[in-house]
């Protein structure tokens, strides 16, 4: 068996999955969490089974340990069969990262210097990719960045208006995120329809706490919603969104917040969570039917982005052969996909309710046959597209 072991590492736990690649089968998967706390510990699943441990866990490579033993004790087995490759998920690329790549100490010079970029990120999965070397000393690593897909963007889109000679030297430029989620399902949906990805123009809504939507052209990612950082564009959980710059200025001058109290506004205490108190939309719409007005408006202000980001990427594409939902949000919530797509009848998007209404863990088409545009609910699978990569660079 050719197994992959994902590893999707942050900054005090790491998620993992290991993966036949012939079969695309999760044969195991877990959670080591809570990293250098007392109550850290780890759950490992395998045949629909979890196990779970508490114990102390200081740091990654200690986590790494507890994972060997739970498929030692649990199965299945690294020791008597290792995978042929580890991937790992680095958020943040930069512009040198446009492919998965195989892991040098020169590529781990990188993941650090691009540390700057993703300060909450980069240093986890740094940490993630040296223990796991640690466990795996003659086995492949792959890293697969969230930004590569998004390096087709073209300059037009990708440059912000600023001095050209301080965006340079600080490497100030839209890259985009959720790249490996946007990639899988756009991909997902080609097959889905038996339509080559090539011909397909695609707008893909990634709605989960965090949410982006990416035009997708041919394949090829054109332009998406996140920026030099992971806070613009749509309206997120506890993320902002777009805000005028001028806002944040003003703030600094006249309120007194310095850099980290606007760092902790923008990531923390917005979004759904700073309109409304609420962060998950199950709530939200319990508060709306409550007679909650703050939980309302914030759901039209979460909408009313996301239509305004379907308007101008069908502009950018200049016509929509597909929108695809995926993501907690977007594949569970068929209220936030009706009032998404409300007012596109003028784009030729029929939705029909019924199919609409469907609960499902597989893809699906939610628009009715007569439909100008294929609308398509797709669930993302970020370690299975990671697994593929991982393989596809060794090979």
């Amino acid at each position: 068996m050719r197994a992959v072991l994902v590893i999707n590492s942050g900054s005090s736990s790491f998620k993992y999955q290991l993966i036949d690649s012939d079969s695309e089968q999760v044969l195991a998967s877990g959670l080591v969490e809570r990293i250098g706390d007392e109550n850290s510990g780890i759950t490992h699943t395998v045949e629909g089974t979890k196990h779970r441990r508490e114990l102390e866990i200081a740091d990654h490579t200690a986590g790494f340990a507890a994972m060997m033993d739970a498929f030692s004790e649990f199965g299945p087995s690294l020791q008597d069969d290792p995978p042929t490759v580890v991937g790992h998920r680095v958020v943040h690329g930069g512009q040198r990262f446009f492919e998965p790549t195989i892991i040098t100490d020169l590529v781990k010079i990188n993941i650090e210097d691009l540390s700057e970029l993703a300060p909450l990120h980069n240093p986890g999965g740094l940490q993630g990719i040296n223990a796991a070397q640690q466990q795996f000393p003659d086995i492949p690593h792959v890293a697969v960045f969230d930004t590569a897909f998004h390096q087709t963007i073209p300059a037009a889109a990708y440059t912000y208006a600023i001095d050209r000679a301080v965006a340079e030297r600080h490497r100030v430029r839209k890259y985009g995120f959720h790249g490996t989620s946007h990639q899988f399902v756009s991909g997902a949906a080609a097959t889905f329809l038996e339509r080559p990805l090539a011909d397909l123009r695609q707008i893909v809504f990634h709605l989960g706490n965090g949410a982006s939507v990416t035009a997708i052209d041919g394949g090829k990612s054109v332009e998406t919603s996140m920026g030099m950082t992971p806070i613009p564009g749509l309206v997120m959980g506890t993320r902002s969104g777009d805000v005028d710059p001028g806002v944040l200025l003003h703030l600094m001058r006249h309120a007194r917040m310095d850099v980290d109290d606007i760092d902790n506004l923008l990531n923390k205490r917005s979004g759904v969570l700073g309109l409304s108190g609420h962060t998950d939309m199950r709530d939200l719409s319990d508060a709306i039917d409550a007679g909650d007005d703050k939980a309302r408006e914030a759901f039209d202000v979460y909408i009313h982005r996301l239509r305004l980001y379907l308007g101008a990427y069908a502009s950018v594409l200049g016509g929509v052969d597909v929108i695809v939902f995926t993501a907690g949000v977007g594949e569970n919530s068929d209220v936030v996909r009706a009032a998404v797509l409300e007012k596109a009848g003028f784009l030729g998007v029929r939705i029909d309710p019924e199919r609409n209404a469907v609960r499902s863990h597989d893809a699906r088409r939610i628009s009715t046959d007569d439909s100008a545009i294929d609308v398509l609910v797709v669930p993302t699978n970020e370690e299975l597209e990671i697994a593929r990569q991982a393989v596809a660079a060794i090979s």
